[in-house]
Parts: structure tokens; C-alpha cells; sequence
């Protein structure tokens, strides 16, 4: 069993991210078509964040990313393997009444499937209940293993996405939690 610890991070910390590596060989994909999400097969090949740069896929823009989040209220929670940290959740209230946003989660290549993802989206999700929220709206990376964490977790396909995330993200599966 991996020991790891769980705390709230402060937005100075944000640049920490470069420790995430999100390496991952991607052979199941989803879309949705006709209001249905389908399962695809795939030959996507996610690099780690680059280290250089200012791009989408940079450590630079992925901290803007954070500290716009942390801007709007959010708060980011990391997952620590001794000193480095091996995950990472962001989660941002009020994207619409009574909605937050779970903006944010990603393990570590070599960590996952240790339960560090369920451990920070149930901290997420406890987050936006203080916040107050009812519902979680995720847009979620349309590979097999997010989109299947997400369902596990009972989020499901939107019937009406957000069009200001949808355009951030069109490719993307945004889903929704209702809290109980």
C-alpha cells in the first residue's frame, strides 16, 4: 500500500503541478452523439504536461488555469507520496447557482488505480457541499478512464452543457453530479 497524505494547498503552491506526471497510452475513447455517449476506439497518446512554453498543455498555462479557479473562490487539494506530489483536484463554487465546478484531477502516472483519485474527488465533492452547492459539473477528458471514473462516481452526461466550458472544451464530456 502507497502512503499517501492529503492536504489543502495554498495558491503559491500551484506551480507544484510540474510534479504530475499525466502520461497515459489512451486506446478507449467516448463522444457524444445524439445526446448518447458512445465508446470509440482510439490511439491517443497524452504526453506529461511541458515544462516550457505558455500552450495549453504547458505547466505555465495549467497554473494560470489553478490560480483563476483559486480566484473565483476555488480551492486546490494535493496528494503527496512523501515530498512530491502525485495528485492534484481543483474545485470552484458557483459556475451557476448552487453548481460548482470540479476544474481539476489528475494522478500521477504510476499512481493511479491507488484509490488517490477517489480519496481527492470525495474531498471535492464534501468542498462544494460547504460551498453549498447541489450539483458538480465536470468536463471531462473523453477517455475511457476519465469518463468512467466520473460514472463511477455518479456523474452523468449533462442534458444542457455550460456553453462558456463547452467552448473551452468541445471535445470533452461534460458531466453532472446532483449531491445528496
Amino acid at each position: 500500500m502507497i502512503e499517501i497524505n492529503y492536504r489543502w494547498m495554498a495558491p503559491v503552491e500551484a506551480q507544484r503541478i510540474r510534479e504530475i506526471n499525466r502520461s497515459e497510452e489512451i486506446r478507449i475513447g467516448y463522444m457524444v452523439q445524439s445526446g448518447q455517449l458512445c465508446k470509440i476506439d482510439v490511439d491517443w497518446d497524452t504526453p506529461s504536461f511541458f515544462l516550457e512554453g505558455d500552450g495549453e498543455h504547458t505547466v505555465s498555462h495549467l497554473v494560470e488555469f489553478c490560480l483563476d479557479h483559486l480566484r473565483a473562490g476555488g480551492r486546490i487539494i494535493g496528494a503527496f507520496h512523501g515530498e512530491k506530489l502525485v495528485g492534484v483536484g481543483v474545485i470552484r463554487p458557483n459556475i451557476r447557482r448552487g453548481m460548482a465546478q470540479l476544474a481539476l484531477l489528475h494522478v500521477s502516472n504510476g499512481f493511479r488505480r491507488n484509490g488517490i483519485g477517489n480519496h481527492l474527488t470525495r474531498e471535492l465533492i464534501d468542498e462544494a457541499k460547504a460551498f453549498g452547492a447541489d450539483r458538480v459539473y465536470v468536463s471531462a477528458m473523453p477517455s475511457g478512464s476519465a469518463v468512467g471514473f466520473y460514472l463511477s462516481h455518479g456523474f452523468e452526461l449533462v442534458d444542457e452543457v455550460i456553453p462558456e466550458l463547452f467552448k473551452l472544451e468541445p471535445e470533452d464530456i461534460h458531466m453532472l453530479k446532483i449531491l445528496g
